[in-house]
């Protein structure tokens, strides 16, 4: 088996197919509870080695999206729960109010960019 891309006329470049379904799946992470990006993410680790060119820079910032996200996301929960906490003394009512805002706004700015990203890809053009 060849490791080398294939870039015969008429047929997907590598890694395209593999950057699609990573798109698709974190498009489709907000109604399935966020269990589909990690697939997603999974598939982007897996067709990362052999991807070239467009679908490359796509499947690296896949990667990078997800992890930008997730340590965001882990902050805004942290500061939702000490938010909570303070609330038992009214003080952390805006607080909770703002870290809730701040990760309704992350979810929404992920599914965006996968789907600026998924349209990208389709018209092969990079991320």
């Amino acid at each position: 088996m060849t490791t080398e891309p294939n870039f015969t006329p008429g047929q997907e470049p590598e890694g395209k197919v593999g950057a699609l379904i990573a798109w698709a799946l974190f498009i489709l992470s907000i109604p399935s509870a966020n269990v589909l990006v990690l697939v997603g993410l999974v598939v982007a680790y897996v067709t990362r080695s052999t991807a070239a060119g467009v679908a490359r820079q796509h499947i690296d910032a896949q990667i990078r999206l997800f992890w930008s996200v997730f340590w965001w996301t882990i902050a805004a929960w942290v500061g939702i729960f000490v938010s909570a906490l303070a609330s038992v003394v009214l003080i952390g009512i805006p607080f909770l109010l703002l870290f809730l805002l701040i990760w309704f706004l992350l979810s929404v700015w992920f599914t965006v960019k996968s789907v600026l990203g998924l349209i990208n890809l389709l018209q092969d053009k990079p991320i």
